[in-house]
């Protein structure tokens, strides 16, 4: 049995036991770091740390308190918090008294939020602050079985007349009465950790699917154990690293990391403010971040707009650097699959020093200076931003896995690793292609079921393991898996012929620097058309260079000269598909599509009928008078 097996086979039946661990064998080093705001609300934050026995101490009172409040092995306590130290405290808190957390996202409304704290029977709820207090409160009637709601930032939160006695309390309380029932229990949370099986639920995270209710994903501990493990053995990471962790802690994507993070035992810096990424990234200096792609592309465009504004010569220099960088990118990686070398030719290698010190080095600046690798997942990056960053020396890991797969199936291998693709499995992950191209996944990361939902988890969960991921995809001679769409997006045009739409709307995304989000079109209809959103600081900045300046955005995208710079673009993702994929009318959507209308998830994943709907009247006017064979 090989090293990695065996590490993965010998895996503990938790992640709390791994904390515990962790915390003995590292006890003074340095486990995360937070930002602290300014007292006067101006200037730079101030960043502090924790050690790991500082959070464990914390960690402690959290688990000690849930077990005063009588939180029982197994119940489930709701999270609702953006992404900050307090979350992953209090995480770990609820994984140490053995109970398992809820996932709430805090964008989440009243409505929706009730329904997850009623599905789950969460007990307790964990609160960000009054804001997401008062969505509790909204809906309490539903919610018979939550005994009590514990507020981080309890600043701003006054008692209702109408809460139950003992019903609210801080973080601060609930630390305190663990730390007194510590006292005269002091064994209680180790005894709590002891118990813990494998098979226990640890998690429930509910998918924000676009249609319907969401379901809760049940992911035992077991899944996180295994994760960490596998996270680790993949050699990535190693306990110098410095993770900037900014993702939702509510998605799983964002917690996996913190399972990798206690077995490796490395810094995490966590602040889940995304308007502060670019802020912090050259304070926090991380040498490994995870993304999704939408942070890439807007850095692209950001750069790209940039050197726009620098004058004509300028841009003339981005763009030829753009070049150099995807060419040197592809030529670099096949080379390196073929010789095991990442060499280019002479001449190329020239050039790419040349762009280097004019363009490369300032965006590897912008990332910190110190960037090793960025894991990108959630949906696919478009191959030639991914080539542009792997050229500029940032060199972007894509990865592969699902909620009900604990986030982590499939990563890119270091050094080996290929631009349009998800890379290899995880250590102790299989995976085969089924008949008509869906991707199946067997690992010990893959999910118990859906909570409550028996008929909805025997639709994806075959007895003997296999998953069915809904995705399309196709594997490599060597083990390399390419997404190439997600099962329910692939349409039929009424001429017969199958449509990836995510395909054509990356590579619009590598073509046109001022998109912000595209949506194809053309189910049962005679010819492809699509909605797009352009990026509003890009165009903007386009727009007061051309004859619009001080113009809205919305008043920016319908001015003929915006359509036509877009349609030079369309013309030009045209030219490198087949005829029946090609884009013969679009319309530029009045506002970017986003959370808060409900077009994108948390994630910031497209939530098709969602956008279809809002926009069916843009959508007929593009077909209208189109005779459909």
């Amino acid at each position: 049995m090989s090293d990695t097996q065996t590490l993965i086979e010998n895996r503990p039946p938790s992640v709390a036991t791994l904390f515990l661990e962790r915390v003995a064998a590292t006890p003074d080093g340095e486990a995360y770091r937070y930002p602290v705001p300014p007292a006067a609300g101006e200037g730079p934050d101030d960043w502090k740390s924790l050690s790991w026995a500082q959070a464990a101490e914390r960690v402690y009172g959290i688990a000690a308190g849930l077990i005063d409040l009588g939180v029982q092995p197994e119940e489930r306590v709701a999270l609702a918090a953006n992404t900050r130290v307090e979350w992953i405290l209090t995480d770990l808190g609820i994984l140490c008294a053995g109970a398992a957390t809820t996932t709430v996202y805090p964008s989440t409304n009243a409505e929706e939020s009730a329904y997850i704290l009623a599905d789950s029977e969460s007990r307790v709820l964990i609160a960000e602050d009054a804001e997401q207090l008062a969505k509790a409160r909204e809906r309490r009637s539903e919610l018979p079985g939550l005994r009590h709601v514990v507020v981080i930032d309890a600043e701003g939160v006054q008692p209702a007349a109408d809460d139950p006695e003992g019903w609210v309390l801080s973080l601060a309380e609930l630390e305190a009465r663990g730390a007194a029932y510590l006292e005269k229990n002091p064994e209680s949370v180790r005894e709590r950790v002891a118990a813990i099986t494998k098979d226990q639920l640890a998690t429930l995270i509910y998918t924000s699917g676009t249609t319907g209710r969401p379901k809760g994903v049940r992911l035992p501990h077991d899944n996180w154990s295994y994760m960490a493990k596998a996270i680790a053995a993949t050699g990535l990471l190693g306990p110098e690293d410095v993770q900037y962790l900014w993702l939702p802690l509510a998605h799983v994507f964002g917690k996996v990391l913190t399972s990798g993070q206690i077995e490796i035992g490395h810094v995490t810096a966590v602040d889940g403010r995304i308007d502060k990424i670019i802020v912090n990234l050259p304070v926090v200096q991380p040498t490994y971040m995870a993304a999704v792609p939408r942070i890439f592309e807007k850095v692209y465009n950001g750069v790209a707009a940039k050197a726009r504004e620098g004058g004509g010569a300028k841009y003339k220099i981005f763009q030829w650097a753009a070049g150099v960088s995807r060419e040197y990118a592809k030529v670099t990686q096949d080379n390196f699959k073929r010789t095991g070398t990442a060499s280019a030719p002479f001449g190329l290698e020239t050039k790419h020093k040349v762009a280097d010190a004019l363009v490369y080095k300032k965006l590897r600046e912008a990332f910190g200076g110190r960037l090793r690798a960025a894991v990108s997942g959630s949906v696919a990056l478009a191959p030639e931003i991914g080539y542009f960053f792997a050229g500029a020396g940032i060199h972007i890991l894509e990865g592969y896995g699902l909620t009900e797969s604990s986030a982590a199936s499939f990563v890119n291998p270091g050094e080996a690793y290929r631009t349009g693709t998800v890379g290899k499995p995880l250590p102790g992950t299989e995976v085969r292609i089924a008949d008509d191209g869906e991707i199946l996944l067997r690992s010990p990361g893959i999910m118990q079921g859906y909570h409550g939902l028996p008929e909805k988890t025997a639709e994806v969960l075959e007895p003997d393991g296999w998953f069915h991921t809904g995705d399309i995809g196709e594997l490599s001679v060597d083990g390399y898996l390419r997404i190439t769409d997600r099962k329910k997006d692939l349409f039929k045009t009424s001429g017969g012929k199958y449509i990836a739409p995510t395909e054509v709307e990356g590579s619009f995304k590598a073509v046109c620097p001022f998109v912000s989000n595209i949506v194809v079109l053309g189910a049962d209809r005679n010819y492809c058309s699509a909605l797009i959103a352009l990026d509003e600081p890009s165009i903007l900045g386009w727009a007061a260079e051309n004859g619009l300046a001080g113009k809205s955005y919305a008043e920016v995208v319908a001015a003929p000269a915006t359509q036509e710079l877009i349609q030079g673009y369309v013309d030009r993702l045209n030219e490198g598909l087949q005829r029946w994929q090609t884009i013969k009318k679009f319309r530029l959507l009045p506002r970017d599509l986003d959370v808060e209308h409900g077009e994108l998830t948390p994630s910031l994943k497209l939530k098709r009928p969602v956008v279809e709907r809002e926009y069916k009247g843009l959508i007929e006017e593009m077909y209208a008078g189109a005779r459909e064979a």
